[in-house]
Parts: C-alpha cells; sequence; structure tokens
C-alpha cells in the first residue's frame, strides 16, 4: 500500500472533532507589512534582511515575485537572477546557479542554492570568453561527459550574460 493511500485513510479516521478545514489561499495580496528574507549557501548566509518589498526569483515554473503574504510553496530555482527589493528603495542582485525556494506563512522566504554571487562581481567580457569556449567543447568530438558538462555551463553562462546586459 502506498504511503499516501495510508495517509489518506488515517485523514479519514479522525473523529470529526479534531478535523481542521483545510485553508485555501488565492493568490497573493499586495500587503503593507515585509518579507522575512533568508539567502543561504552551505556554508554561510549571504543576505538576511526583514525589510524587504519583494523578491523576483528564477523559479523552473517561469520567473515569479514574491510580496508579503505570498500562497506558502517551495520552487526549484534554475540558474539566475535574484532580485531583491528593499523598503528603503535599494536592490540587491545575486546570480545563482540554480537552488530552491520556499516560500513560508508569515510572510517567510528562504532561498537556499549552493553558489551565488553579487551580479556585480562578474565581468561581460570574461563571461562572452568562457561561453565561447564551452560552446566549442560541446559542438566538438569530446568524450560525452565533456559535452554534458559544456551544455550545462552554456545554459549558466547564457542566463549570466542576459542578467549583465
Amino acid at each position: 500500500m502506498s504511503a499516501f493511500r495510508v495517509a489518506r485513510l488515517a485523514l479519514r479516521a479522525r473523529p470529526a472533532s479534531i478535523a481542521r478545514p483545510l485553508q485555501r489561499r488565492g493568490y497573493a495580496d499586495v500587503a503593507s507589512d515585509k518579507i522575512k528574507l533568508s539567502l543561504a549557501l552551505p556554508h554561510q548566509a549571504i543576505y538576511k534582511s526583514h525589510d524587504v518589498v519583494q523578491v523576483n526569483i528564477p523559479a523552473e515554473t517561469g520567473e515569479m515575485g514574491v510580496l508579503a503574504n505570498h500562497v506558502p510553496s517551495i520552487e526549484q530555482l534554475k540558474p539566475g537572477l535574484i532580485e531583491i527589493i528593499e523598503e528603503s528603495g535599494g536592490n540587491k542582485q545575486f546570480y545563482l546557479s540554480g537552488g530552491f525556494a520556499v516560500v513560508q506563512p508569515g510572510s517567510q522566504l528562504s532561498i537556499n542554492a549552493v553558489e551565488a554571487y553579487p551580479l556585480e562581481d562578474f565581468s561581460a567580457e570574461a563571461v562572452r570568453n568562457q561561453l565561447a569556449e564551452a560552446q566549442k567543447v560541446a559542438s566538438g568530438s569530446g568524450s560525452e561527459q565533456d559535452i554534458a558538462e559544456a551544455k550545462i555551463e552554456i545554459e549558466v553562462l547564457e542566463g549570466l550574460q542576459a542578467a549583465l546586459k
């Protein structure tokens, strides 16, 4: 018997006195309160704030803006740009190689990534040069592993190049 089937049976079996109606949410409402944001790598937290107005993330399902009181969700992130809009009007931009974003009740957003760097740390010329090298490897006659790695590198570098424009 599958785990979900067991869980469904257990849900039906609980007494009605403890049954709570499921809360449903629609799209996020524009709210006056702020997002509590944590952007973390395995070895350090690179951004933490309680006064963020909006965070734009590169979700696998498409670009996504997160506001306060957003619907709770878990999103897989593709390589791309995270834009943080602060209450003070400032913007912070980080480029990450992928990861996960977890939107929790109470306007909490946790972004976990393996690699993330401030956008201003990148050189457009260096990215162009690396992209050209990766494209040569991907179209060459190297090993399957080299070609696969080059294709991943191309995906990341193309996204970074677009973010730098």
